[in-house]
Formats: structure tokens, C-alpha cells, sequence
């Protein structure tokens, strides 16, 4: 891989875990993913936003902030880069959405602390997928606490990501639509994907549209 760290990212069901996992796995990658099935307040909070959202956003990004820090600054010599399934900056989007403002205000707050702290990756891969399919990916993957999520929450994480991505000229952003891909299941769309991301990408945004 032409980076030395990656971070893929993408909204509900977007499959940017299974790419991770693969990706990883083919290239002998130090493999970061978000830890997030044990995490208490996320079935509350889908059952319950108004009254768990900022205990959820509070638990998940002091948790992604001490997996970032120890896994980023402590490097493995026998793995050849670093990829991840998220970016400490989903907290903040995430957040955004999902708080009050007087509550986002203090949340900003804590989050710029931390944030000056956190390596930037080289690459930051942004997976495009209709709301119709994520839909389906989440529906199909059968997670309890997941199967009451609406259309518009997953619209508002979408332009959070967008609003987020406009506002950082100085990060190598790409982002892929992969609508028409099943790289899970294909080999040859997993292997177009790959070299995708595997290219000399400038500083600022680069979109991609595969097949």
C-alpha cells in the first residue's frame, strides 16, 4: 500500500468494517476497529435518543480516543501500514446530530481537546452507498438494537460526513461510491476497490464512481 495509515469510513451499513477486515488481511495490516457491540447506552439510545444520545457520544469517543492513541502511537514492526474502520472526527459527526445544541456546544468543547492528539491518516476513504442499500445491509445483518433506524437518521449521518469532508482542505480525502459493487462476495470487485485505494491521491477531495 502506497500509505501508511488508512481510515475507512462510511454511514450505517456501509460495509467499511468488511472492507477493513479484508483489506488487512490480504496486505499483513495492523487492523484498528471500533469497539462498539459492548457499549451499554447504544441500545438505549435507539430505543430512547433524546435521553441517552449524549451518554453515547460522551462513551464513544473517550473509548475511540484511547484505542486511537494507543494503537497509532504504538506501531507494530512486523505489519506493513495501519488501517482502521473509523476516524476519531465520526464522534463529532455523529454528535452533531444526534444532541441538543447547548449539549453539542460542551461536546465540542471536550472533542478539540482530544482531537490535537490524534495522528491524521494519509488516506481517508469515504464508501458511498444509497440509503436504499444501507437499509438492506443493516436489515440483513440483524443487529436488534439497529432495526429501528429510520431513513432520516441515516440522511442526516450522510450530510454530516459531507459537511464534515468540506471542511478539511488539508486531508487526502477519496470518496468511492461502491453501489455497484459486492466486494464481499466478488473477488474481482474486491481487487477493483483495492486498486482504487492504492493510488496517488492529492491533498483535498478525489471522487470515484467503480463500475
Amino acid at each position: 500500500m502506497k500509505y501508511n495509515y488508512i481510515a475507512i469510513e462510511g454511514n450505517i451499513g456501509a460495509g467499511k468494517t468488511s472492507l477493513t477486515k479484508m483489506i488487512s488481511e490480504q496486505f499483513n495490516a495492523k487492523l484498528i476497529l471500533e469497539q462498539f457491540a459492548d457499549n451499554p447506552f447504544l441500545p438505549k439510545f435507539y430505543e430512547n435518543p433524546s435521553k441517552y444520545a449524549f451518554a453515547l457520544e460522551l462513551s464513544f469517543v473517550a473509548e475511540r480516543y484511547k484505542q486511537l492513541t494507543e494503537q497509532l502511537y504504538n506501531q507494530d514492526l512486523f505489519k506493513s501500514f495501519t488501517i482502521s474502520d473509523y476516524f476519531i472526527n465520526k464522534s463529532l459527526i455523529f454528535a452533531q446530530k444526534t444532541l441538543e445544541k447547548e449539549e453539542f456546544s460542551l461536546f465540542v468543547k471536550l472533542f478539540t481537546i482530544i482531537y490535537t492528539n490524534i495522528p491524521k491518516p494519509d488516506l481517508f476513504v469515504f464508501l458511498h452507498v444509497e440509503i436504499e442499500r444501507l437499509l438492506f445491509n443493516i436489515s440483513k445483518r440483524g443487529r436488534d438494537y439497529e432495526q429501528n433506524i429510520s431513513r432520516e437518521y441515516l440522511e442526516k449521518i450522510h450530510q454530516g460526513y459531507m459537511d464534515f469532508i468540506k471542511q478539511q482542505p488539508q486531508m487526502r480525502i477519496l470518496i468511492i461510491d461502491i453501489n455497484k459493487l459486492d466486494f464481499v462476495n466478488n473477488k474481482e470487485d474486491f481487487q477493483l476497490l483495492i486498486s482504487t485505494i492504492n493510488q496517488d491521491y492529492p491533498i483535498g477531495l478525489t471522487r470515484v464512481s467503480l463500475k
